[in-house]
């Protein structure tokens, strides 16, 4: 039997404690960067692969659970994601060299993915619509504990017991989830039979959710704007502890100072919902991103900057990316009311798809400084804006309205 249905505020708290997975896998090691990087016997930029391998399973690993919660419902699939990631982080604990701990975090990430899949559709199943974006911003507050307590846990971790007890707290965080969402979440979508598991009608399935221009467009611009927090994960410890020489307790603080920007902008976001509408909110926000990174990219290249202008700027993109994220996924999955596992499983590839081939750059470039990082994060802006302004034209006019004025499409 299941639990019956929780307060509004408990099932906020485990949707969110479930979205923090993937998030506390990547931010838990980063102050760890040096101790691995010496382990293995290479540098932090080639360690930095390490998040990009996580990034792409967590792109594709996406496209294999949407239809499987569709099928099944969220519970089964997301359990069988959960035991894969606990497998994987005992795995990368004993990975022989770093080829094998990039493979191994590619296994956890194809794992811990079904976490977020099923956040984010099990959102369009206990609330409407018109809350998404709403709630999206709810979750993300809950998400900050993974930026303002992973890198100072981690670092305590991998200080005292070694890196690799990094891996076991993050197996552990799968188990206490697991159990939160047994004993206390009920299963608010049935099982639909009707959903076919052959790839040819997924691949149709997918593609008549492509088809949607609010979905493409919005899925497409929000993901180059997302791409900038991971370009910012991937490159902190380089900008930090490489081109500013902090130590790895200043570096955790630092992290989690700017991620207030990002967690504080969600919660703005939810107050200016109620005077404008999510294209007008994501539309400002990507200008004024666009426009700042333009002037951090220019300062740094003539050296104006030091790390208190750098910490400046940062905060303020990272504040923009808060009003990008949410308004962006609840626009792009507004149209869509049957199939929200595949739809919220096809944003998420799209969203970590481009984040991952961006964030890559970083350790291709083998980046030792500030500068390439900010030349990927103005790239990746300018995209997301390039892409806004083209698909908007192509919606329809309902489609600017706010979310909570959306009307569902089914499909």
């Amino acid at each position: 039997m299941n639990p019956p249905t929780p307060n509004r505020v408990l099932i906020i708290l485990i949707l969110g404690a479930l979205s923090t997975i993937s998030p506390m896998s990547i931010d838990m090691y980063l102050p760890a960067f040096h101790e691995i990087a010496a382990g293995f016997h290479t540098s932090e930029a080639r360690i930095s692969w390490s998040l990009s391998t996580y990034f792409i399973g967590l792109a594709l690993g996406q496209l294999v659970y949407g239809p499987l919660l569709d099928r099944y419902g969220r519970k089964l699939p997301l359990y069988a994601g959960l035991l894969i990631f606990f497998v994987a982080s005992f795995l990368c604990m004993y990975a022989p060299t770093m080829e094998w701990l990039l493979a191994f975090r590619f296994v956890q990430a194809l794992g811990g993915c079904a976490a977020q899949v099923a956040a984010m559709a099990m959102v369009r199943d206990f609330f409407p619509a018109r809350d998404a974006a709403k709630i999206i911003s709810l979750l993300i507050l809950i998400l900050g504990v993974s930026p303002l307590l992973a890198p100072s846990i981690g670092r305590f971790i991998a200080v005292e017991w070694g890196w690799k007890c990094v891996f076991v707290a993050l197996a552990l965080l799968a188990v206490i989830v697991q159990a939160a969402v047994f004993f206390l979440l009920p299963e608010k979508h049935q099982p639909d039979p009707t959903i076919s598991l052959k790839p040819l009608p997924i691949f149709k399935n997918f593609l008549h959710i492509l088809r949607e221009p609010e979905f493409y467009t919005y899925s497409l611009a929000g993901a180059f704007s997302f791409a900038g927090v991971l370009v910012y994960v991937a490159g902190s410890p380089i900008i930090f502890m490489g081109s500013f020489h902090v130590t790895g307790g200043q570096y955790s603080a630092i992290f989690a100072g700017l991620a207030v920007g990002f967690i504080g902008s969600n919660q703005v976001n939810i107050l200016l919902l109620r005077h404008y509408t999510s294209a007008q909110i994501f539309k400002a926000a990507i200008m004024i991103e666009c426009f700042a990174v333009v002037v951090f990219l220019v300062g740094t290249y003539f050296g104006w900057f030091g790390l208190a202008a750098t910490l400046v700027f940062l905060f303020c993109l990272l504040s923009c990316l808060g009003l990008t994220y949410p308004n962006a996924a609840a626009m792009a999955l507004a149209p869509f009311d049957k199939n929200i596992g595949s739809a919220s499983a096809l944003l998420g590839f799209v969203q970590i798809g481009v984040a991952a081939l961006t964030s890559t750059c970083v350790g291709l470039l083998n980046a030792r400084t500030i500068m390439p990082v900010i030349v990927i994060f103005t790239a990746t802006a300018w995209v997301a804006l390039f892409i806004f302004l083209l698909g908007r034209k192509r919606l329809p006019a309902e489609s600017h309205l706010a979310v909570g004025e959306t009307p569902a499409v089914p499909h």
